[in-house]
């Protein structure tokens, strides 16, 4: 979903697939090379990431509203669990106007509280299948509450420094790879791909691939 399409009118489900699907670029044989400003583009200046001596991070942008950023969530589950061991996958919610703001401090109470790989899934599930407003802080409390986070202690992580430090550094970091549309891909901070540049996200987490292997050989 492109930056410019984020308002409040209820975008078709079949968009999403069509995000998802290719759009005339078909997916090349292994060891084909991706082009530069094409399948990706080069950030100007590079971005100081938090993995180690030898690894490599990535980062999805993403936005729980969205519906490509549903669609495309199982396939990057999927992906994530037999990405190479020395991938650093992160997630970052974007902020493209300030009432993204609630939907990201959501995220980063799951992340502390390592509710994560629980309920991740659970929140695209209720707002693109079950059709819930969870806009606000008030709404994402009650949808705490009914999955066994105490509403109060909630509130207190929503309300936090901590996650709403996050939550602005998720911001910063948005900026900081001109993300253009959602679901995106940064791979260490240095490369950005997202399924308009790729073609699809499925080809876009190839473009992952074949950029970490350049970036293992040290191009």
């Amino acid at each position: 979903m492109r930056r410019r399409e984020f308002t409040l009118a209820t975008v078709a489900s079949t968009s999403a697939i069509a995000m998802l699907g290719a759009t005339g670029k078909t997916a090349l044989a292994q060891g084909a090379k991706f082009e530069e400003g094409v399948d990706y583009i080069s950030l100007d200046k590079r971005i100081p990431t938090e993995a180690g001596n030898g690894k490599i991070e990535i980062v999805e942008f993403f936005w729980y509203s969205c519906p490509h950023c549903n669609a495309f969530e199982p396939r990057f589950e999927s992906w994530i669990k037999t990405a190479p061991k020395d991938f650093v996958i992160k997630r970052a919610p974007v902020r493209f106007r300030d009432d993204f703001e609630a939907l990201q401090r959501m995220y980063y109470v799951l992340e502390t509280l390592n509710k994560v790989d629980a309920l991740h899934s659970q929140v695209f599930k209720s707002i693109h299948v079950d059709h819930l407003n969870l806009s606000t802080s008030e709404s994402l409390a009650n949808w705490a509450n009914s999955r066994g986070i105490e509403k109060t202690k909630f509130m207190e992580l929503f309300n936090s420094f901590g996650v709403a430090t996050q939550a602005k550094r998720a911001a910063q970091l948005q900026e900081a790879y001109k993300v253009q549309g959602v679901p995106a891909l940064g791979i260490a901070g240095r490369f950005y791909t997202d399924g308009s540049l790729a073609g699809s996200m499925e080809r876009a987490l190839q473009v992952v691939e074949y950029l970490a292997n350049e970036v293992r050989k040290g191009r």
